[in-house]
């Protein structure tokens, strides 16, 4: 078995060691203004049309990058979980609600899915000027939000400096913005033109511009009620006849736990070929299944169009490839991470009560602790019996794909109990009857928490249960639904251990600073409240907040590189958070569609709109 892992390990860290040379081959040394590119075109199932604009009785459409197609039909993808919590775009704290409601939003840019460069949306235009802190943003004219009124440079102005620089809703995109203590400044030039000035030259900026547009005329009067009725604003429940949107798509009906109904917004600013106001399709479906065997199922019964295989199934769907009605495509390997995390927050919440038992809160703040935790979980078991053996062990917050990889610590180490017990010796652990006590005579006991219906992160879990206890941890394993969880991790901090997920990018690692940023709205093995708490910092996470601060302002590709490796030598000696495994993402999808082109930084439906069937 150990010899099939190597095997399988090593062909699998072939592939990301060709990519990544693919991927650092395009990378400018010098200069802001050009974005990094991600695939070589020999990768490409697609070669995309050039971006390009086409002024129609004053309106700026922008042209489809894929031949023309057909109106008509509906696409069905699913979900895991309960559905999304919110559709205030700026508000939401989870991927569900995210998907759910930046469907219906376009930002100023985004970026490219076939080669990883920033590209113009609703902007036509972005020249960045000679000083690298200066961004002139001319918005497409003629472009309208559903309910009839012009996108314009008030909206722009209104999202970034109301909205994200006032701090509604989600923190998270203000946060990465700050250089120092400031914002960057944002001005309105004239109806069609936005400056936007950074304090220094800042090299994530452009990126950060994909943040969708909101209608200023909209949610200006929600903003001067407060930012507790922004936060519910465009809640759940929602009538879908009061969004003002923008993008390709529309919500038309959420039954809750069930589906997400969109249909085709007949005003969208892409136009075909032929001239054909795209999308093509009717209606774009999302239904909610409950786990991972559920969307299969569904998949088989055909009620979805495309799912994400786990490595199990891929080798008996490829062979059935030939005599189905679907293609299975592979993505390359995963961007986001797999990870677990102890809670190591010590303060007290607004009640005066411990967010940790202060007992737990010894061991999980011990990094002797965490090191023999790390040592004990049996990652290529993990590779193995949940992937499939399509998959390689993680030892970094960075993806095996990103351009940024600290090599050095990528192939980590294998499971070593030996080991793992020295570092409980360490710090005073001993047995007793094969159970684990602290140097007081406290039993090392606490709950471990994932989201429920991921069967993927359920399997884990159980792995990393019996991995524990072998040394001598009673591990309570809990799985509860996905809402529930994300309000334990990010509200109440009431957690000891968790088993999650974090989606990444192989382009940017300051796209993760809400994760490292001691304050940041995602650092969730500390969360941290209010501006006092965040006075008091473990050395490490001092240290993170300069190495994030230096690389945002560093232009030299070579210096932001060893910024970042540095970076994650911190984590991967601290061990805020374990990582576990990086899977490669397989997906199948149904053949009666035309201009599906899958990759690996945007997935199956990165062109929804361009997405027609035969």
């Amino acid at each position: 078995m150990k010899k099939r892992i190597i095997y399988l390990v090593s062909i699998f860290l072939f592939i990301i060691i060709v990519l990544a040379g693919c991927l650092r081959a395009d990378i400018p040394e010098k200069e802001i203004d050009k974005q990094t590119n991600t695939t070589s075109e020999s990768t490409l199932t697609h070669k995309p049309y050039p971006q390009q604009t086409k002024t129609i009785n004053g309106t700026d459409y922008l042209l489809s990058r894929s031949p023309a197609g057909k109106y008509g039909g509906a696409f069905v993808s699913s979900t895991i979980g309960e559905g999304p919590k919110t559709f205030n775009s700026w508000n939401s704290m989870d991927a569900t609600s995210s998907l759910a409601a930046d469907i219906m939003f376009d930002g100023l840019v985004t970026t490219d899915a076939y080669t990883g460069e920033v590209i113009p949306k609703l902007a036509k235009n972005i020249e960045v000027l000679p000083d690298k802190k200066t961004y002139i943003v001319t918005l497409r004219q003629g472009l309208k939000w559903s309910d009839g009124k012009e996108i314009t440079a008030d909206d722009v102005y209104f999202t970034w400096n109301t909205i994200i620089f006032g701090g509604f809703g989600n923190t998270s995109t203000r946060d990465a913005m700050y250089i120092g203590e400031e914002l960057p400044k944002v001005e309105k030039i004239d109806k069609y033109t936005v400056k936007f000035t950074t304090p220094k030259p800042f090299s994530p900026f452009l990126r950060q511009l994909s943040v969708p547009i909101a209608p200023k005329h909209i949610l200006e009067p929600v903003t001067k009620q407060g930012k507790r009725a922004f936060a519910s604003f465009w809640g759940s429940n929602t009538n879908p006849k009061n969004f003002v949107t923008s993008g390709s798509f529309r919500l038309k009906e959420y039954v809750p736990a069930q589906r997400l109904v969109y249909e085709r917004n007949p005003n969208y600013y892409i136009i075909d070929e032929k001239g054909q106001k795209l999308p093509y399709l009717d209606k774009y479906i999302i239904l909610i299944v409950g786990d991972l065997n559920n969307e299969l199922l569904k998949f088989k019964s055909k009620e979805l169009d495309t799912v994400g295989l786990r490595s199990s199934n891929v080798a008996l769907f490829k062979e059935q490839e030939k005599n189905s009605d679907y293609k299975v495509y592979n993505l390359g390997p995963n961007t986001g991470t797999i990870y677990f995390a102890y809670n190591l927050n010590t303060r007290k919440n607004d009640k005066g009560k411990y967010y940790v038992n202060p007992i737990k809160q010894r061991w999980f703040n011990d990094v002797n602790f965490r090191k023999a935790t790390d040592y004990a979980i049996d990652r290529e078991n993990m590779v193995f019996n949940i992937a499939g053996g399509v998959a390689a062990p993680l030892f970094t917050p960075e993806p095996l794909s990103s351009i940024y990889l600290n090599e050095k610590i990528a192939k980590g180490h294998p499971q070593d109990m030996k080991k793992a017990k020295e570092f409980l010796q360490k710090s005073g652990f001993y047995w007793k009857n094969k159970k684990l006590y602290d140097k007081y005579g406290n039993k090392v006991e606490f709950d471990l928490y994932t989201n429920a219906g991921n069967t993927e992160r359920e399997s884990i879990g159980v792995m990393i249960k019996q991995d524990l206890e072998e040394l001598g941890m009673t591990v309570n394993f809990k799985p509860i639904e996905f809402n529930t969880l994300v309000s334990k991790l990010v509200n109440s901090n009431d957690f000891d251990a968790v088993i999650m997920g974090f989606t990444g990018s192989p382009l940017e690692p300051y796209a993760g600073k809400n994760v490292w940023y001691s304050n940041g709205t995602l650092h969730v093995f500390n969360m941290r409240k209010t501006p006092e708490e965040n006075k008091n910092l473990f050395w490490w996470e001092k240290k993170l907040n300069e190495l994030f601060d230096k690389a945002s302002l560093e232009l030299n590709f070579d210096k932001r590189k060893k910024l970042y490796e540095e970076y994650q030598q911190l984590i991967y000696d601290e061990k805020p958070i374990i990582y576990l495994y990086s899977p490669i993402i397989i997906s199948a999808v149904r053949t009666k569609f035309g201009n599906v082109y899958p990759t690996e930084l945007g997935g199956v439906v990165h062109n929804l709109e361009e997405i027609y069937v035969k």
